[in-house]
């Protein structure tokens, strides 16, 4: 079962990568070009007809799925971790679609973060735990959490630059590991039926969460540099993960000796998240142009990457 659970939340990650980065040559293709409220939403619809950001799309919802298959027969501990993966794809994904080889000081960031990923979770062998949370877990689980963001909201406000965007980040990552502790909550009830699911309530505040987690996650992104905030998302969403699997679903990791294994796991973790965030896939610099344009183009001229 946890070859299943590990296979299908790679898959989300891969899914995921892979819808980022179509979306993105999409929007490469079809670049805004100002002009106000008109020409958004013209450029949405060449969007809507857009190949690659219709793929895009289908697999952001096949990545859905693909979550909540892995965290109906894994833990959360051990499925949140495991997506960051998702930075590893996008890595080799967009190398593919953009024709962008990375340098070295990547490939160091991607090792990292593959070799960190793959410690923490073997020293902390995550268990199963329960399907369903404890009733009266959530009083304490989500009373947690909705204190924390708040605190964390309330600190970046008088901020500005990397430590808002660290704090927005790690609010962000915060309640995206809540919204898989919610869809977690929904996809165990299902072993008494589609009704069972449909008619409980975390269903529906799986939705909610994850729209308060995008949107603090567009504040965290307009506020600073990815080198700031991926790191908070990375760590936040996977820490945060195991402390939630502990609390709501009665999961366990291995401490003692294994602690040791855990926190250089996590340190390598966070310091391939930077090294990635540093990258020019991160920084917009390996698609200002669209492979598939002609050089002589107006599309294919060089355009200042996002900052």
């Amino acid at each position: 079962m946890i070859a299943v659970t590990v296979l299908l939340a790679l898959l989300a990650a891969l899914s995921n990568a892979s819808a980022s980065v179509l979306q993105r040559r999409a929007a490469v293709q079809e670049p805004d070009r100002g002009g106000g409220a008109g020409s958004v939403v013209r450029r949405f619809g060449h969007l809507l007809r857009h190949p690659s950001w219709l793929t895009g799309t289908g697999l952001l919802a096949l990545s859905s799925l693909l979550q909540a298959g892995a965290l109906a027969t894994g833990s959360l501990s051990l499925v949140q971790p495991l997506l960051a993966a998702e930075l590893l794809f996008t890595l080799a994904v967009g190398s593919v679609v953009f024709r962008r080889r990375p340098d070295a000081r990547t490939w160091l960031a991607f090792a990292a973060l593959a070799v960190g990923l793959a410690l923490f979770l073997l020293a902390a062998a995550p268990s199963p735990g329960r399907p369903t949370v404890r009733p009266g877990a959530w009083l304490v689980g989500g009373g947690g959490v909705l204190g924390a963001v708040v605190l964390l909201v309330l600190a970046a406000r008088p901020v500005k630059g990397a430590s808002r965007a660290a704090l927005l980040g790690l609010a962000s990552a915060v309640t995206f590991a809540t919204t898989a502790a919610l869809l977690k909550e929904a996809v165990g009830r299902l072993a008494d039926g589609p009704a069972a699911m449909f008619g409980h309530w975390s269903l529906y505040a799986t939705g909610a969460a994850g729209l308060v987690a995008f949107l603090l996650l567009q504040g965290a992104l307009a506020a600073g540099s990815l080198t700031a905030s991926q790191p908070a998302l990375t760590l936040g969403d996977a820490l945060t993960s195991v402390v939630l699997g502990w609390v709501l679903f009665s999961e366990t990791i291995r401490l003692g000796l294994h602690l040791l294994p855990e926190a250089i796991g996590v340190a390598l973790i966070g310091a391939g998240s930077i090294g990635l965030a540093h990258a020019s896939s991160a920084a917009g610099e390996w698609d200002v142009t669209d492979p598939t344009d002609s050089p002589g183009s107006a599309a294919a001229a060089p355009r200042t990457p996002r900052r």
